[in-house]
Protein backbone atom coordinates (compact mmCIF):
# COMPACT_ATOMS: atom_id res chain seq x y z
CA UNK A 1 0.00 0.00 0.00
CA UNK A 2 2.95 1.79 0.88
CA UNK A 3 4.42 1.33 -2.82
CA UNK A 4 1.51 2.59 -4.29
CA UNK A 5 0.77 5.92 -2.70
CA UNK A 6 4.71 6.41 -3.01
CA UNK A 7 4.21 6.09 -6.86
CA UNK A 8 1.10 8.15 -7.03
CA UNK A 9 2.42 10.64 -5.23
CA UNK A 10 5.39 10.73 -7.60
CA UNK A 11 2.81 11.67 -10.18
CA UNK A 12 1.18 14.45 -8.74
CA UNK A 13 5.00 15.78 -7.74
CA UNK A 14 4.87 19.76 -8.30
CA UNK A 15 7.60 19.90 -10.66
CA UNK A 16 5.75 17.33 -12.66
CA UNK A 17 2.31 18.53 -12.55
CA UNK A 18 4.59 21.95 -13.29
CA UNK A 19 6.13 20.09 -16.18
CA UNK A 20 2.64 19.18 -17.68
CA UNK A 21 1.34 22.55 -17.33
CA UNK A 22 4.35 24.11 -19.14
CA UNK A 23 3.64 21.17 -22.04
CA UNK A 24 -0.50 21.43 -21.92
CA UNK A 25 0.38 25.98 -22.17
CA UNK A 26 2.91 24.68 -25.27
CA UNK A 27 -0.05 22.44 -26.94
CA UNK A 28 -2.49 25.44 -26.55
CA UNK A 29 -0.22 27.79 -28.28
CA UNK A 30 -1.06 25.71 -31.16
CA UNK A 31 -4.54 25.09 -30.08
CA UNK A 32 -5.81 29.04 -30.12
CA UNK A 33 -4.93 29.04 -34.01
CA UNK A 34 -7.60 26.26 -34.90
CA UNK A 35 -10.60 27.56 -32.38
CA UNK A 36 -12.83 27.81 -35.29
CA UNK A 37 -12.17 23.91 -36.26
CA UNK A 38 -12.58 22.78 -32.67
CA UNK A 39 -16.05 25.23 -32.61
CA UNK A 40 -17.01 23.27 -35.46
CA UNK A 41 -15.73 19.89 -34.37
CA UNK A 42 -17.89 20.30 -31.02
CA UNK A 43 -21.24 21.12 -32.74
CA UNK A 44 -20.83 18.38 -34.89
CA UNK A 45 -20.75 16.12 -32.31
CA UNK A 46 -23.08 17.67 -30.53
CA UNK A 47 -25.81 17.91 -33.02
CA UNK A 48 -24.85 13.91 -33.90
CA UNK A 49 -25.83 13.13 -29.86
CA UNK A 50 -28.46 15.46 -30.23
CA UNK A 51 -30.09 13.20 -33.26
CA UNK A 52 -29.05 10.47 -31.14
CA UNK A 53 -30.94 11.58 -28.35
CA UNK A 54 -34.21 12.30 -30.53
CA UNK A 55 -33.99 8.60 -32.51
CA UNK A 56 -34.26 7.24 -28.62
CA UNK A 57 -37.25 9.84 -28.30
CA UNK A 58 -39.02 7.93 -31.21
CA UNK A 59 -37.79 4.85 -30.87
CA UNK A 60 -39.87 4.82 -27.22
CA UNK A 61 -42.70 6.02 -29.07
CA UNK A 62 -43.01 3.50 -31.95
CA UNK A 63 -42.51 0.67 -29.42
CA UNK A 64 -44.84 2.49 -26.52
CA UNK A 65 -47.59 2.65 -29.86
CA UNK A 66 -46.84 -1.25 -30.44
CA UNK A 67 -47.78 -2.81 -27.06
CA UNK A 68 -50.37 -0.20 -26.67
CA UNK A 69 -52.09 -1.14 -30.51
CA UNK A 70 -52.41 2.50 -31.18
CA UNK A 71 -52.55 1.85 -35.00
CA UNK A 72 -53.06 5.76 -35.34
CA UNK A 73 -49.60 7.12 -34.73
CA UNK A 74 -47.82 3.66 -36.21
CA UNK A 75 -46.92 4.79 -39.38
CA UNK A 76 -46.29 8.35 -38.76
CA UNK A 77 -43.88 7.58 -36.04
CA UNK A 78 -42.75 4.64 -38.63
CA UNK A 79 -41.70 7.24 -41.04
CA UNK A 80 -40.31 9.89 -38.42
CA UNK A 81 -38.11 7.01 -37.68
CA UNK A 82 -36.92 5.56 -40.77
CA UNK A 83 -36.41 9.46 -41.80
CA UNK A 84 -33.89 10.05 -38.51
CA UNK A 85 -32.25 7.14 -39.05
CA UNK A 86 -31.33 8.16 -42.46
CA UNK A 87 -30.54 11.57 -41.37
CA UNK A 88 -28.58 9.95 -38.55
CA UNK A 89 -26.50 8.13 -41.35
CA UNK A 90 -26.08 11.13 -43.77
CA UNK A 91 -24.90 13.91 -40.89
CA UNK A 92 -22.70 11.16 -39.45
CA UNK A 93 -21.15 10.94 -43.34
CA UNK A 94 -21.29 14.29 -43.53
CA UNK A 95 -19.43 14.66 -39.94
CA UNK A 96 -16.71 11.65 -40.57
CA UNK A 97 -16.17 13.93 -44.15
CA UNK A 98 -15.22 17.20 -42.38
CA UNK A 99 -13.44 16.40 -39.47
CA UNK A 100 -11.33 14.48 -41.98
CA UNK A 101 -10.99 17.12 -43.75
CA UNK A 102 -9.71 19.33 -40.81
CA UNK A 103 -7.71 17.00 -38.86
CA UNK A 104 -5.56 16.57 -42.32
CA UNK A 105 -5.39 20.32 -42.77
CA UNK A 106 -4.75 21.07 -38.81
CA UNK A 107 -2.27 17.79 -39.13
CA UNK A 108 -0.09 19.23 -42.13
CA UNK A 109 -0.09 22.74 -40.77
CA UNK A 110 1.45 21.92 -37.55
CA UNK A 111 3.87 19.66 -38.79
CA UNK A 112 4.86 22.02 -41.34
CA UNK A 113 5.75 24.94 -38.45
CA UNK A 114 7.20 22.05 -36.48
CA UNK A 115 9.47 21.00 -39.60
CA UNK A 116 10.44 24.73 -40.26
CA UNK A 117 11.29 25.22 -36.58
CA UNK A 118 13.72 22.06 -36.62
CA UNK A 119 15.48 23.09 -39.81
CA UNK A 120 16.03 26.33 -38.13
CA UNK A 121 17.57 24.57 -34.74
CA UNK A 122 21.13 25.24 -34.18
CA UNK A 123 22.94 22.43 -35.99
CA UNK A 124 25.31 21.44 -33.04
CA UNK A 125 22.58 20.81 -30.84
CA UNK A 126 20.83 19.04 -33.13
CA UNK A 127 23.57 16.34 -33.58
CA UNK A 128 22.58 15.66 -30.25
CA UNK A 129 19.67 13.22 -31.49
CA UNK A 130 19.29 10.55 -33.85
CA UNK A 131 17.85 11.38 -37.11
CA UNK A 132 15.56 8.25 -36.44
CA UNK A 133 14.55 9.96 -33.39
CA UNK A 134 14.27 13.04 -35.08
CA UNK A 135 11.44 11.45 -37.92
CA UNK A 136 9.55 10.01 -35.34
CA UNK A 137 9.50 13.40 -33.06
CA UNK A 138 8.37 15.01 -36.20
CA UNK A 139 5.82 12.34 -37.46
CA UNK A 140 4.00 10.59 -34.30
CA UNK A 141 4.86 13.20 -31.83
CA UNK A 142 3.02 15.73 -34.00
CA UNK A 143 0.35 13.83 -35.23
CA UNK A 144 -0.57 12.77 -31.98
CA UNK A 145 -0.48 16.92 -31.15
CA UNK A 146 -2.85 18.12 -34.25
CA UNK A 147 -5.29 14.96 -33.08
CA UNK A 148 -4.92 15.64 -29.65
CA UNK A 149 -5.66 19.57 -30.38
CA UNK A 150 -9.00 18.59 -32.31
CA UNK A 151 -10.19 15.98 -30.43
CA UNK A 152 -9.64 16.72 -26.48
CA UNK A 153 -11.58 20.12 -25.71
CA UNK A 154 -14.06 18.92 -28.19
CA UNK A 155 -14.46 15.36 -26.65
CA UNK A 156 -14.40 16.77 -23.37
CA UNK A 157 -17.80 19.39 -24.40
CA UNK A 158 -19.10 16.60 -26.36
CA UNK A 159 -18.95 13.82 -23.54
CA UNK A 160 -20.34 16.32 -20.92
CA UNK A 161 -23.23 16.63 -23.41
CA UNK A 162 -23.87 13.62 -24.11
CA UNK A 163 -23.97 12.30 -20.13
CA UNK A 164 -25.70 15.56 -18.96
CA UNK A 165 -28.97 15.16 -21.60
CA UNK A 166 -28.93 11.46 -20.93
CA UNK A 167 -29.14 11.83 -17.27
CA UNK A 168 -31.64 14.95 -17.64
CA UNK A 169 -34.21 12.58 -19.66
CA UNK A 170 -33.76 9.73 -17.30
CA UNK A 171 -34.21 12.10 -14.19
CA UNK A 172 -37.12 13.63 -16.14
CA UNK A 173 -39.01 10.13 -16.53
CA UNK A 174 -37.83 8.09 -13.45
CA UNK A 175 -34.79 9.69 -11.09
CA UNK A 176 -34.69 6.42 -9.48
CA UNK A 177 -33.61 4.81 -12.67
CA UNK A 178 -30.38 7.42 -12.51
CA UNK A 179 -29.05 5.54 -10.04
CA UNK A 180 -28.92 1.68 -11.23
CA UNK A 181 -27.02 3.89 -14.36
CA UNK A 182 -24.34 5.74 -12.51
CA UNK A 183 -23.75 2.97 -10.81
CA UNK A 184 -20.28 1.75 -12.61
CA UNK A 185 -19.14 5.47 -12.06
CA UNK A 186 -17.27 5.39 -8.78
CA UNK A 187 -15.69 1.63 -9.90
CA UNK A 188 -14.40 3.04 -13.63
CA UNK A 189 -12.91 6.24 -11.20
CA UNK A 190 -11.05 3.90 -9.29
CA UNK A 191 -10.20 1.93 -12.03
CA UNK A 192 -8.87 4.68 -14.22
CA UNK A 193 -5.85 5.57 -11.83
CA UNK A 194 -3.67 2.24 -12.67
CA UNK A 195 -4.24 2.45 -15.73
CA UNK A 196 -3.17 6.30 -16.31
CA UNK A 197 0.48 5.33 -14.18
CA UNK A 198 0.76 2.52 -16.56
CA UNK A 199 -0.29 4.75 -19.64
CA UNK A 200 2.30 7.43 -18.92
CA UNK A 201 4.99 5.15 -18.74
CA UNK A 202 3.93 2.96 -21.84
CA UNK A 203 3.40 6.00 -23.93
CA UNK A 204 6.96 7.18 -22.93
CA UNK A 205 8.96 4.04 -23.73
CA UNK A 206 7.03 3.63 -26.46
CA UNK A 207 7.42 6.53 -27.94
CA UNK A 208 11.35 6.04 -27.48
CA UNK A 209 10.91 2.53 -28.61
CA UNK A 210 9.37 3.00 -31.84
CA UNK A 211 12.28 6.15 -32.52
CA UNK A 212 14.82 3.10 -32.10
CA UNK A 213 13.68 0.76 -34.23
CA UNK A 214 13.22 3.33 -36.58
CA UNK A 215 16.77 5.02 -36.25
CA UNK A 216 17.76 1.08 -36.81
CA UNK A 217 15.65 0.43 -39.79
CA UNK A 218 16.56 3.70 -41.49
CA UNK A 219 20.73 3.40 -40.61
CA UNK A 220 20.43 -0.40 -42.39
CA UNK A 221 18.83 0.42 -45.38
CA UNK A 222 21.44 3.52 -45.79
CA UNK A 223 24.46 1.35 -45.30
CA UNK A 224 23.08 -1.87 -47.04
CA UNK A 225 26.14 -1.75 -49.50
CA UNK A 226 28.79 -1.99 -46.14
CA UNK A 227 26.75 -4.71 -44.46
CA UNK A 228 26.58 -6.63 -47.26
CA UNK A 229 30.49 -6.05 -47.73
CA UNK A 230 31.28 -6.70 -44.16
CA UNK A 231 28.73 -10.21 -44.55
CA UNK A 232 26.86 -8.75 -41.49
CA UNK A 233 23.71 -9.75 -42.74
CA UNK A 234 22.90 -12.31 -40.24
CA UNK A 235 24.19 -9.65 -37.44
CA UNK A 236 21.65 -7.27 -38.19
CA UNK A 237 18.67 -10.06 -39.01
CA UNK A 238 19.28 -11.12 -35.25
CA UNK A 239 20.06 -7.37 -33.99
CA UNK A 240 16.56 -6.57 -35.53
CA UNK A 241 14.65 -9.69 -33.70
CA UNK A 242 16.12 -8.99 -30.50
CA UNK A 243 15.20 -5.36 -30.48
CA UNK A 244 11.43 -6.80 -31.77
CA UNK A 245 11.02 -9.16 -28.87
CA UNK A 246 12.67 -5.82 -26.73
CA UNK A 247 9.18 -4.23 -28.50
CA UNK A 248 6.82 -7.22 -28.16
CA UNK A 249 7.82 -7.47 -24.67
CA UNK A 250 7.39 -3.69 -23.54
CA UNK A 251 3.77 -4.09 -25.41
CA UNK A 252 2.56 -7.20 -23.73
CA UNK A 253 3.38 -5.65 -20.13
CA UNK A 254 0.95 -2.69 -21.06
CA UNK A 255 -1.63 -5.60 -22.68
CA UNK A 256 -1.80 -7.29 -19.44
CA UNK A 257 -2.65 -4.40 -17.47
CA UNK A 258 -5.08 -3.50 -20.24
CA UNK A 259 -6.54 -6.32 -20.30
CA UNK A 260 -6.95 -6.91 -16.74
CA UNK A 261 -8.51 -3.45 -16.80
CA UNK A 262 -11.06 -4.09 -20.01
CA UNK A 263 -12.37 -7.55 -18.22
CA UNK A 264 -13.18 -5.49 -14.58
CA UNK A 265 -14.58 -2.68 -16.62
CA UNK A 266 -16.80 -5.20 -18.84
CA UNK A 267 -18.06 -7.03 -15.57
CA UNK A 268 -19.10 -3.78 -13.60
CA UNK A 269 -20.89 -3.04 -17.66
CA UNK A 270 -22.64 -6.33 -16.94
CA UNK A 271 -23.97 -5.46 -13.56
CA UNK A 272 -25.10 -1.71 -14.49
CA UNK A 273 -26.59 -3.09 -17.83
CA UNK A 274 -28.44 -6.30 -15.35
CA UNK A 275 -29.23 -4.29 -12.71
CA UNK A 276 -31.18 -1.31 -15.28
CA UNK A 277 -32.66 -4.48 -16.98
CA UNK A 278 -34.31 -6.07 -13.62
CA UNK A 279 -35.31 -2.91 -12.49
CA UNK A 280 -36.46 -1.89 -15.62
CA UNK A 281 -38.85 -4.80 -15.47
CA UNK A 282 -40.00 -4.27 -11.95
CA UNK A 283 -40.88 -0.92 -13.00
CA UNK A 284 -43.15 -2.01 -16.01
CA UNK A 285 -44.70 -5.01 -14.16
CA UNK A 286 -45.65 -2.12 -11.73
CA UNK A 287 -46.94 -0.13 -14.19
CA UNK A 288 -44.47 2.56 -13.02
CA UNK A 289 -43.39 3.34 -16.86
CA UNK A 290 -44.18 1.98 -20.25
CA UNK A 291 -42.15 -0.55 -21.88
CA UNK A 292 -41.00 1.63 -24.48
CA UNK A 293 -39.79 3.79 -21.73
CA UNK A 294 -37.83 0.84 -20.28
CA UNK A 295 -36.09 0.36 -23.83
CA UNK A 296 -35.24 3.72 -24.10
CA UNK A 297 -33.95 3.73 -20.07
CA UNK A 298 -31.47 0.69 -21.10
CA UNK A 299 -30.13 2.61 -24.18
CA UNK A 300 -29.23 5.75 -21.90
CA UNK A 301 -28.04 3.82 -19.01
CA UNK A 302 -25.51 2.70 -21.73
CA UNK A 303 -25.14 6.38 -23.22
CA UNK A 304 -24.06 7.65 -19.38
CA UNK A 305 -21.70 4.92 -18.73
CA UNK A 306 -19.87 5.05 -22.09
CA UNK A 307 -19.84 9.05 -21.21
CA UNK A 308 -18.36 8.65 -18.01
CA UNK A 309 -15.58 5.73 -19.44
CA UNK A 310 -14.80 8.47 -21.89
CA UNK A 311 -14.34 11.35 -19.87
CA UNK A 312 -12.19 9.08 -17.91
CA UNK A 313 -10.15 7.84 -20.94
CA UNK A 314 -9.75 11.49 -21.99
CA UNK A 315 -6.77 11.58 -18.77
CA UNK A 316 -4.49 9.31 -20.12
CA UNK A 317 -5.18 10.60 -23.56
CA UNK A 318 -4.01 14.52 -21.78
CA UNK A 319 -1.28 12.32 -20.62
CA UNK A 320 0.01 10.90 -23.92
CA UNK A 321 -0.64 14.73 -25.26
CA UNK A 322 1.78 15.85 -22.57
CA UNK A 323 4.78 13.60 -23.71
CA UNK A 324 4.32 14.12 -26.95
CA UNK A 325 4.68 18.07 -26.63
CA UNK A 326 7.47 17.44 -24.42
CA UNK A 327 9.59 15.28 -26.60
CA UNK A 328 8.46 18.22 -29.58
CA UNK A 329 9.86 20.84 -26.61
CA UNK A 330 13.06 18.95 -26.19
CA UNK A 331 13.83 19.65 -30.31
CA UNK A 332 11.63 22.87 -30.92
CA UNK A 333 13.43 25.40 -28.05
CA UNK A 334 16.54 24.22 -28.40
CA UNK A 335 18.68 27.64 -29.36
CA UNK A 336 17.56 28.76 -32.86
CA UNK A 337 19.88 30.36 -35.67
CA UNK A 338 19.44 33.65 -35.72
CA UNK A 339 18.48 35.02 -39.23
CA UNK A 340 17.85 38.69 -38.82
CA UNK A 341 20.45 39.55 -40.54
CA UNK A 342 19.09 38.22 -44.14
CA UNK A 343 18.24 42.15 -45.47
CA UNK A 344 21.75 43.12 -44.87
CA UNK A 345 23.41 40.02 -46.48
CA UNK A 346 21.42 40.48 -49.79
CA UNK A 347 21.98 44.32 -49.90
CA UNK A 348 25.90 43.71 -49.16
CA UNK A 349 26.15 40.89 -52.17
CA UNK A 350 24.50 43.03 -54.45
CA UNK A 351 26.44 45.90 -53.92
CA UNK A 352 30.02 43.59 -54.04
CA UNK A 353 29.45 40.99 -56.31
CA UNK A 354 31.52 42.68 -59.26
CA UNK A 355 34.50 43.19 -56.89
CA UNK A 356 33.97 39.23 -55.41
CA UNK A 357 33.32 38.85 -51.40
CA UNK A 358 36.39 37.10 -49.28
CA UNK A 359 36.14 35.99 -45.76
CA UNK A 360 38.66 36.52 -43.00
CA UNK A 361 38.92 35.08 -39.49
CA UNK A 362 41.13 36.14 -36.93
CA UNK A 363 42.15 34.92 -33.58
CA UNK A 364 39.49 31.68 -33.69
CA UNK A 365 39.09 29.99 -30.65
CA UNK A 366 36.70 26.51 -30.79
CA UNK A 367 35.81 23.74 -28.73
CA UNK A 368 33.61 20.79 -29.13
CA UNK A 369 30.59 20.15 -26.57
CA UNK A 370 32.60 17.69 -24.84
CA UNK A 371 35.55 19.66 -23.96
CA UNK A 372 37.69 19.15 -26.58
CA UNK A 373 39.55 22.18 -28.11
CA UNK A 374 39.53 22.19 -31.59
CA UNK A 375 41.11 25.78 -32.67
CA UNK A 376 43.25 28.48 -30.38
CA UNK A 377 43.81 31.85 -31.61
CA UNK A 378 43.49 30.72 -35.26
CA UNK A 379 43.49 33.16 -38.32
CA UNK A 380 42.64 32.87 -41.77
CA UNK A 381 41.70 34.29 -45.45
CA UNK A 382 40.73 33.85 -48.64
CA UNK A 383 39.82 36.00 -51.13
CA UNK A 384 38.11 36.79 -54.54
CA UNK A 385 40.16 34.30 -57.56
CA UNK A 386 42.23 32.62 -55.05
CA UNK A 387 42.49 28.73 -54.34
CA UNK A 388 43.01 28.52 -50.62
CA UNK A 389 43.84 25.41 -49.46
CA UNK A 390 43.37 23.76 -45.84
CA UNK A 391 45.53 21.08 -45.03
CA UNK A 392 46.23 18.45 -41.90
CA UNK A 393 45.81 15.21 -40.60
CA UNK A 394 42.26 13.26 -40.53
CA UNK A 395 40.99 14.46 -37.47
CA UNK A 396 42.69 17.69 -36.86
CA UNK A 397 39.67 20.10 -37.71
CA UNK A 398 39.74 20.91 -41.60
CA UNK A 399 35.87 20.18 -41.71
CA UNK A 400 35.25 21.73 -38.59
CA UNK A 401 36.99 25.36 -39.88
CA UNK A 402 34.20 24.89 -42.66
CA UNK A 403 31.41 24.12 -40.53
CA UNK A 404 32.35 27.78 -38.16
CA UNK A 405 32.75 29.60 -41.17
CA UNK A 406 29.35 28.43 -42.39
CA UNK A 407 28.22 29.22 -39.08
CA UNK A 408 27.34 25.79 -38.48
CA UNK A 409 29.26 25.59 -35.51
CA UNK A 410 29.55 29.25 -33.41
CA UNK A 411 33.23 30.21 -32.19
CA UNK A 412 33.93 30.62 -28.43
CA UNK A 413 36.62 33.55 -29.48
CA UNK A 414 37.92 35.67 -32.39
CA UNK A 415 35.90 37.30 -35.31
CA UNK A 416 34.77 35.73 -38.59
CA UNK A 417 33.32 38.14 -41.27
CA UNK A 418 32.98 38.06 -44.94
CA UNK A 419 34.15 41.19 -46.54
CA UNK A 420 33.83 43.19 -50.19
CA UNK A 421 37.16 41.67 -52.07
CA UNK A 422 40.23 42.25 -49.77
CA UNK A 423 38.83 45.30 -48.22
CA UNK A 424 38.60 44.46 -44.45
CA UNK A 425 37.07 48.02 -43.72
CA UNK A 426 33.88 47.07 -45.75
CA UNK A 427 32.64 43.87 -43.88
CA UNK A 428 29.54 42.05 -42.09
CA UNK A 429 30.01 39.28 -39.22
CA UNK A 430 29.25 35.82 -40.61
CA UNK A 431 25.90 34.23 -39.34
CA UNK A 432 23.45 31.79 -40.85
CA UNK A 433 22.39 34.65 -43.13
CA UNK A 434 25.90 34.98 -44.85
CA UNK A 435 25.19 31.28 -45.80
CA UNK A 436 23.62 32.86 -48.60
CA UNK A 437 26.87 33.77 -50.02
CA UNK A 438 28.40 30.22 -50.16
CA UNK A 439 28.11 26.99 -51.86
CA UNK A 440 29.28 23.88 -50.22
CA UNK A 441 30.27 20.59 -51.22
CA UNK A 442 30.85 18.73 -48.16
CA UNK A 443 32.20 15.10 -47.94
CA UNK A 444 30.78 11.82 -49.21
CA UNK A 445 27.82 11.81 -51.79
CA UNK A 446 25.12 14.48 -51.03
CA UNK A 447 22.84 13.56 -54.29
CA UNK A 448 19.26 13.28 -53.90
CA UNK A 449 17.01 11.01 -55.47
CA UNK A 450 15.51 12.68 -58.81
CA UNK A 451 16.74 13.13 -62.12
CA UNK A 452 19.94 15.58 -62.80
CA UNK A 453 18.54 18.34 -63.58
CA UNK A 454 16.19 18.09 -60.61
CA UNK A 455 19.78 17.85 -58.18
CA UNK A 456 21.30 20.36 -60.05
CA UNK A 457 17.39 23.21 -59.70
CA UNK A 458 17.74 22.17 -55.76
CA UNK A 459 19.77 25.37 -55.45
CA UNK A 460 18.58 27.34 -58.76
CA UNK A 461 15.31 26.38 -59.47
CA UNK A 462 14.85 29.30 -62.39
CA UNK A 463 18.11 27.56 -63.88
CA UNK A 464 17.93 26.76 -67.64
CA UNK A 465 19.27 24.14 -69.51
CA UNK A 466 21.99 25.47 -70.96
CA UNK A 467 22.91 27.04 -67.27
CA UNK A 468 23.23 23.28 -65.84
CA UNK A 469 25.30 22.07 -68.73
CA UNK A 470 27.81 24.82 -68.68
CA UNK A 471 27.70 23.65 -64.48
CA UNK A 472 28.19 20.39 -65.37
CA UNK A 473 31.24 21.13 -68.23
CA UNK A 474 33.00 23.07 -65.52
CA UNK A 475 32.92 20.39 -62.88
CA UNK A 476 34.19 17.75 -65.97
CA UNK A 477 30.72 16.15 -65.56
CA UNK A 478 29.69 17.08 -68.78
CA UNK A 479 31.88 14.08 -70.28
CA UNK A 480 29.72 11.45 -68.95
CA UNK A 481 26.09 13.29 -68.31
CA UNK A 482 25.76 14.13 -72.16
CA UNK A 483 27.27 9.91 -73.24
CA UNK A 484 23.50 9.15 -71.22
CA UNK A 485 20.49 8.18 -73.13
CA UNK A 486 18.56 10.99 -71.34
CA UNK A 487 21.21 13.47 -70.55
CA UNK A 488 20.45 15.61 -67.25
CA UNK A 489 16.83 14.31 -67.65
CA UNK A 490 18.71 11.14 -66.65
CA UNK A 491 17.53 9.85 -63.02
CA UNK A 492 19.96 9.50 -59.85
CA UNK A 493 18.76 7.16 -57.23
CA UNK A 494 19.18 7.13 -53.83
CA UNK A 495 22.86 9.07 -52.57
CA UNK A 496 23.62 9.15 -55.86
CA UNK A 497 23.37 5.65 -56.98
CA UNK A 498 23.67 4.45 -60.58
CA UNK A 499 26.89 6.71 -60.44
CA UNK A 500 30.60 6.36 -59.71
CA UNK A 501 31.63 7.72 -56.35
CA UNK A 502 33.94 10.47 -58.97
CA UNK A 503 31.19 11.04 -61.03
CA UNK A 504 28.62 11.99 -58.28
CA UNK A 505 31.08 13.70 -56.59
CA UNK A 506 31.83 15.94 -59.90
CA UNK A 507 27.34 16.14 -60.28
CA UNK A 508 27.71 17.90 -56.40
CA UNK A 509 30.46 20.39 -57.62
CA UNK A 510 28.41 21.29 -61.15
CA UNK A 511 25.58 21.71 -58.15
CA UNK A 512 28.00 23.93 -56.03
CA UNK A 513 29.00 26.11 -59.39
CA UNK A 514 25.12 26.61 -60.71
CA UNK A 515 24.50 28.34 -57.41
CA UNK A 516 26.94 31.06 -58.67
CA UNK A 517 27.71 32.18 -54.84
CA UNK A 518 30.97 34.40 -54.48
CA UNK A 519 32.62 31.58 -52.16
CA UNK A 520 32.75 28.09 -52.72
CA UNK A 521 33.98 25.47 -50.15
CA UNK A 522 35.28 22.23 -50.97
CA UNK A 523 35.83 19.22 -48.18
CA UNK A 524 37.70 16.74 -49.73
CA UNK A 525 35.36 17.19 -52.82
CA UNK A 526 37.83 15.85 -55.02
CA UNK A 527 38.94 13.21 -53.46
CA UNK A 528 37.22 10.18 -55.54
CA UNK A 529 38.82 11.45 -59.21
CA UNK A 530 42.06 11.10 -60.60
CA UNK A 531 45.05 13.45 -59.82
CA UNK A 532 44.73 15.49 -64.01
CA UNK A 533 40.98 15.89 -63.17
CA UNK A 534 40.93 17.01 -59.86
CA UNK A 535 43.77 19.55 -61.23
CA UNK A 536 41.51 20.33 -64.45
CA UNK A 537 38.00 21.15 -61.90
CA UNK A 538 39.97 23.46 -59.81
CA UNK A 539 41.87 25.31 -62.81
CA UNK A 540 38.22 25.69 -64.41
CA UNK A 541 36.69 27.36 -61.54
CA UNK A 542 39.41 29.70 -60.88
CA UNK A 543 39.25 30.17 -65.09
CA UNK A 544 35.95 31.13 -64.89
CA UNK A 545 35.73 35.15 -65.01
CA UNK A 546 33.19 35.31 -62.45
CA UNK A 547 35.26 36.26 -59.15
CA UNK A 548 34.72 33.10 -56.91
CA UNK A 549 36.57 32.49 -53.68
CA UNK A 550 37.55 29.43 -53.27
CA UNK A 551 38.07 27.15 -50.45
CA UNK A 552 39.31 23.62 -50.49
CA UNK A 553 40.19 20.87 -47.66
CA UNK A 554 42.63 17.63 -49.35
CA UNK A 555 44.47 14.99 -48.01
CA UNK A 556 46.19 14.76 -51.67
CA UNK A 557 48.98 17.84 -51.74
CA UNK A 558 48.73 17.29 -55.72
CA UNK A 559 47.11 20.34 -56.52
CA UNK A 560 48.70 22.32 -53.87
CA UNK A 561 51.29 24.37 -56.30
CA UNK A 562 48.05 25.62 -58.07
CA UNK A 563 46.38 27.28 -55.25
CA UNK A 564 47.03 30.61 -53.95
CA UNK A 565 47.90 30.12 -50.24
CA UNK A 566 48.05 26.61 -48.20
CA UNK A 567 47.01 26.52 -44.52
CA UNK A 568 48.26 23.73 -42.70
CA UNK A 569 46.49 22.92 -38.98
CA UNK A 570 48.98 22.73 -36.53
CA UNK A 571 49.04 22.86 -32.84
CA UNK A 572 45.47 24.56 -32.72
CA UNK A 573 46.41 27.18 -35.44
CA UNK A 574 46.33 27.38 -39.04
CA UNK A 575 49.69 28.53 -40.71
CA UNK A 576 50.53 29.42 -43.68
CA UNK A 577 53.20 27.00 -45.21
CA UNK A 578 56.00 27.95 -47.48
CA UNK A 579 56.55 27.24 -50.81
CA UNK A 580 59.62 24.79 -49.52
CA UNK A 581 57.40 23.10 -47.21
CA UNK A 582 54.59 22.63 -50.29
CA UNK A 583 56.89 21.20 -52.58
CA UNK A 584 57.90 18.77 -49.87
CA UNK A 585 54.98 17.66 -49.05
CA UNK A 586 54.24 16.95 -52.42
CA UNK A 587 57.48 14.80 -52.99
CA UNK A 588 56.79 12.63 -49.85
CA UNK A 589 53.20 12.03 -51.71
Amino acid sequence: MKDKLLLIWKHLKPENLQKMWLQSKWIWQYGKRYWKSMVVYTLLGIAGSGVSLVSSFISKDLIDIITGHQTGKLLSTFAAMIGFSIANILFSQASTYASTFINLKVDSEIKNDIFAKMLVTDWESLTDYHTGDLVTRWSSDASNISSGILNWIPNLVIYIFRFISALAVVLYYDPTFALFALIGIPFSAILSKPLLRRMSNNNAKSAAMNAKMYGFNQETFSNIQTIKAFDLIHFYIERLKSLQKEYIQMRMDFQKMSMLTSILMTLIGFIVSYSCYGWGIYRVWSNAITYGTMTMFLSLSGTLTSSVNSLAGLVPSAVSLTISAGRLMDIVEMPQEDYSHDDQVIAFEKDHRAEGIGIAMQDLSYSYNTGTEVFRNASMEAYPHEIVALVGPSGEGKTTMLRLILSLLQSSGGSCHVCAGDNHRTQIEMSPSTRKLFSYVPQGNTMFSGTIAENMRNVKPDATDEEIIHALQLACAWDFVEKLPDGIQSMVKERGGGFSEGQAQRLSIARALLRHSPILLLDEATSALDVATERKVLKNIMQDTYPRTCIVTTHRPTVLNICTRVYAIREKKCEVLKDEEIEKLMGDF
